[in-house]
């Protein structure tokens, strides 16, 4: 697990983010946790679009961009959605709901796990 951090700011905003690359868990992400904690999420190379089937708990995401700028923040995303995107992203973090809440994540920071 590592922490995700906001370069930009110097600020962290989650600390038990996991890189994921194995294809199964990026197939399921949270789906099998019944709660997600606000420190909990899941970082995604590779990826522009995720969904929420499944999933028993709304979550927020942050789209990057190649050079792990954020593209697009989004908050509360509800569960059963078939497809979340953001044209020109290259990762995508996911984040227990309300992680995001009362943090000034902006279209440009730059994002980094440590």
């Amino acid at each position: 697990m590592a922490i995700l951090k906001n370069v930009t700011t110097g600020r962290v905003i989650a600390e038990n983010v996991e890189k994921v690359s194995d294809w199964w868990r990026r197939l399921v992400g949270f789906i099998p946790k019944d709660e997600i904690g606000p420190d909990d999420g899941l970082w995604f190379d590779n990826c522009a679009t995720i969904h929420t089937l499944g999933m028993r708990r709304p979550i927020d995401a942050v789209f990057l961009d190649k050079h792990r700028r954020v593209l697009k923040v989004q908050r509360a995303i509800s569960q059963h959605r078939i497809a979340v995107t953001c044209i020109g992203a290259f990762a995508v973090v996911e984040l227990g709901e309300a992680t995001l809440e009362g943090r000034d994540l902006l279209v440009g920071d730059e994002l980094a796990l440590e």
